[in-house]
């Protein structure tokens, strides 16, 4: 069987033997996973796809259990939050003035993104604005903490993220990172516009080319990163995002804010009283909206590119804020 060596770890835990003796009082936290039963079984499937034992357990050792990262994410923003609240946090001036400035920073790389995958230049420079403020805060938690707090200790999506520390094993075995240092969000998303592993080794790209794939501190990197992970996931160049909608008084206020995907056609809206207030092709798939604001609510059609959008993070309010950011941001840069 040939075995993966990644970079060795750099350990700041007890020593093996001592945390194997170490006894836990009632209700104290879990120092590392040396001895969780998941890590283990976790080890045992990494050894199972090549990877060297004593390379996963001391990796895995070094991670700790992060409480605030649990907390972070049983609470996130879209859960909490009407659309004025939400669209508040970011569609402000100084987002759009920081992304006009990253615009003309970067303009050269953004075009060659934007007529490589056909991506709008503003609209890839409000992820990385909604993101990141235009990688001004890329996170603070060790992407291994956050990875595996997730994996052993949130049973609710404890699978997801448990194939996300795996994805980070293969990304570390890929590229030249090192895990102790390699920091992120409270879900282990990195970099400018906040890959997650399996985005990293998937969808980043070395896009001046310098052999490295880094969107983590080369903007030129993430700006063609994120462009390629709406291309891939099919963004469909020149196509509209989403348009507002007119109701009629009867219509069935269940069918709004359903599912993300667009499957019913803008006819079949039409019939169901919910009409666009611009022109779009009958048989364009589309999915209606509601969104409550502060002098009463919003009617929306969002359109397969609004479901692109969804694919970098999944609700329909950081679709939306992309979106309004991201023609805020082109119109101020068309005046200056």
């Amino acid at each position: 069987m040939r075995f993966f060596y990644p970079k060795p770890v750099k350990r700041n835990t007890l020593p093996g033997m001592l945390l194997g003796l170490w006894l836990l009082s009632p209700g104290a936290v879990v120092a590392s996973y040396s001895d969780s039963p998941q890590a283990r079984a976790f080890v045992d499937k990494m050894v199972g796809e090549g990877f060297d034992r004593s390379y996963v357990e001391q990796l895995l050792s070094d991670a700790q259990r992060q409480d605030s990262i649990i907390k972070a994410i049983s609470r996130p923003a879209e859960r909490v939050k009407s659309w004025g609240e939400y669209r508040d946090i970011f569609i402000q001036p100084k987002r759009i003035e920081r992304g006009v400035a990253f615009w003309k920073e970067h303009a050269d790389t953004l075009q060659r993104a934007s007529d490589t995958y056909g991506v709008p230049a503003e609209i890839i420079v409000a992820i990385i604005g909604v993101e990141t403020h235009y990688g001004r805060i890329t996170g603070n938690y060790r992407v291994l903490d956050a990875l595996a707090t997730l994996a052993f200790d949130y049973p609710p999506r404890g699978a997801f993220f448990e194939g996300q520390l795996r994805e980070l094993l293969y990304l570390l075995r890929e590229e030249p990172l090192e895990v102790a240092s390699l920091k992120g969000s409270y879900a282990g998303a990195m970099g400018f516009g906040q890959f997650i592993p399996s985005s990293y080794r998937n969808y980043a790209v070395d896009f001046d080319g310098d052999g490295k794939r880094d969107i983590l501190t080369n903007p030129v990197d993430a700006i063609g990163s994120v462009a390629n992970y709406f291309k891939r996931h099919g963004w469909s160049a020149g196509a509209p995002v989403t348009v507002r909608a007119e109701v009629s008084a009867g219509a069935d206020p269940a069918q709004f804010n359903g599912s993300l995907k667009p499957e019913i056609s803008v006819e079949q809206w039409r019939q169901r009283g919910v009409r666009p207030t611009v022109p779009v092709a009958a048989d364009t798939q589309a999915t209606a909206m509601r969104l409550e604001i502060n002098q009463g609510e919003e009617y929306w059609l969002g359109l397969p590119n609004f479901y692109v959008i969804t694919r970098y993070n999944h609700s329909h309010l950081y679709a939306m804020a992309v979106y309004q950011l991201s023609q805020a941001i082109r119109d101020q840069w068309q005046q200056s």
